[in-house]
């Protein structure tokens, strides 16, 4: 409104109507200098106003510059913020999942592990286990060995002992020994049932005979005894039957019979005559 009525003055100042055109001496002097300084006034107001507007236009738009560089360094922070949230977050989703991973190979390298060597332990305590048993039968082999070893070697020294007797009966006396180091052994037995017969045991020692037949029924010695046995107990088809057994299982027997006391009471008989004289 202000500039309006400036506008008005001046255009009424310097340009007056074309009816009330007067000259510049025509004037009322004392009327002119108050309208300039009116003028003067109302200009000096005008650009107090502008630099004023002027100012606060700066403020406003120096303050919406910093409130926008504000909200531009605060979304720039926010998403860097947000960014870095994603980020460490995915780092610790990789990190997790990676983590699982390698707790999952680890566990299944540890258990494939523990399963193959639970297996070769396995298959190792088997073989030692087959070692173990082959070692103990070994073992067991070999002492039965030296046992075996040691019994002979007593046998042997027993039987080197009963030939040195004088008598059947001490005779007897060792061949107990070696049966009880040797049950049933049939040697033992059959030189047993030759010292029976030398003291005239002759039931003994038929009993004896028939006890190694049992086992060996072709054993040649026992034969041999038995039918001494029988010859002596007067049974002579029974003892020429056994002397013809025992020399076919034995033949060196022959050559003992004709000299045998204990077959004295079968000469005479055709059967036992005919092996006496037979051809060889």
């Amino acid at each position: 409104m202000r500039i309006l009525i400036l506008l008005l003055g001046l255009f009424s100042f310097v340009q007056p109507t074309l009816a009330e055109q007067k000259s510049y001496s025509e004037s009322d002097l004392l009327d002119r200098p108050l309208m300039e300084r009116y003028i003067l006034d109302e200009l000096k107001a005008l650009r107090q106003e502008q630099q004023d507007l002027e100012r606060k236009l700066t403020v406003q738009i120096t303050d919406r510059e910093l409130s926008v560089a504000d909200k531009s360094l605060n979304y720039a922070n926010v998403t860097v913020t947000y960014f870095f949230y994603i980020i460490a977050g995915v780092a610790s989703l990789i990190a997790f999942v990676g983590w699982q991973s390698l707790n999952e190979f680890k566990s299944n390298t540890r258990e494939m592990a523990d399963k193959r060597l639970d297996t070769i332990a396995k298959e190792y305590e088997k073989k030692f286990s087959v070692l173990e048993r082959d070692l103990k039968r070994k073992t067991r082999i070999i002492s039965e060995n030296n046992k075996e070893i040691e019994k002979i070697n007593e046998i042997h020294n027993l039987w080197l002992r009963a030939q040195s007797m004088p008598t059947p009966e001490q005779k007897i006396d060792v061949y107990d020994e070696i049966l009880g180091i040797r049950p049933g052994d049939l040697e033992a037995l059959t030189y047993k049932a030759d010292a029976a017969m030398e003291i005239n045991e002759y039931h003994w020692a038929l009993s004896l005979s028939n006890r190694v037949l049992e086992l060996d029924t072709t054993n040649g010695p026992a034969l041999y005894q038995r039918a001494c046995a029988y010859s002596r107990l007067g049974v002579e088809e029974q003892a020429i039957e056994d002397l013809e057994r025992a020399i076919e299982a034995s033949p060196s027997i022959r050559d003992l019979i004709n000299t045998e006391p204990d077959l004295e009471g079968l000469h005479g008989n055709p059967r036992f005559d005919a092996l006496l004289h037979h051809d060889h």
